[in-house]
């Protein structure tokens, strides 16, 4: 009896890590990839009423998503006149994964390091039913904060709005 009931407290923690390792497998695995589409800057989506349409030219361009870290990805987006690389962490909410910045550019934008306002480890203190944006908006941001971008998984597409000194550039484009 006392071997089983060992077996079952070493096996409980095994299958934990095993079930939380592999959800975070399927969300880089879902989101990872080269995405084709386009880039338009800011003179170039025209808005009437709650109808948003592209007016004007658009350059080809593509995004290349890679895995850096736990919840950290890299991109590298490029089209025409247009080459960025940077990084990013990313949070699962439901079908989509939404992004933020990570290390100075985080504190540059919001005034505080990441991190600051986790109890635990990154999301060691999320509460019954919360997604890990969810986590992410109630711990690290205020409202009104703004993030640029994420990943719709169903549609398999990515979109980004780069915040530039000469204005924004948007990229949205669908996994290859």
């Amino acid at each position: 009896m006392k071997k089983i009931v060992k077996t079952i407290i070493l096996a409980v923690p095994v299958v934990i890590l095993l079930t939380a390792c592999d959800k975070e497998n399927q969300d880089i695995q879902a989101i990872e990839g080269t995405y084709t589409g386009i880039l338009l800057g800011n003179n170039q989506l025209k808005t009437t009423g709650e109808v948003t349409t592209i007016a004007g030219d658009t350059v080809d361009a593509t995004a290349e998503v890679y895995r850096l870290g736990e919840n950290e990805i890299g991109i590298h987006c490029y089209g025409s006149d247009f080459d960025t690389t940077f990084s990013m962490n990313y949070y699962a909410h439901h079908d989509s994964a939404y992004v933020c910045f990570t290390g100075e550019q985080f504190e540059h934008m919001y005034g505080h390091m990441p991190g600051s306002g986790h109890m635990g480890g990154m999301m060691e203190d999320m509460m019954h039913g919360e997604t890990e944006w969810m986590h992410h908006l109630d711990d690290e941001h205020t409202e009104g904060d703004e993030h640029f971008g994420g990943f719709d998984m169903e549609q398999h597409s990515f979109g980004y709005t780069f915040q530039l000194d000469e204005g924004t550039m948007t990229f949205q484009g669908t996994k290859q």
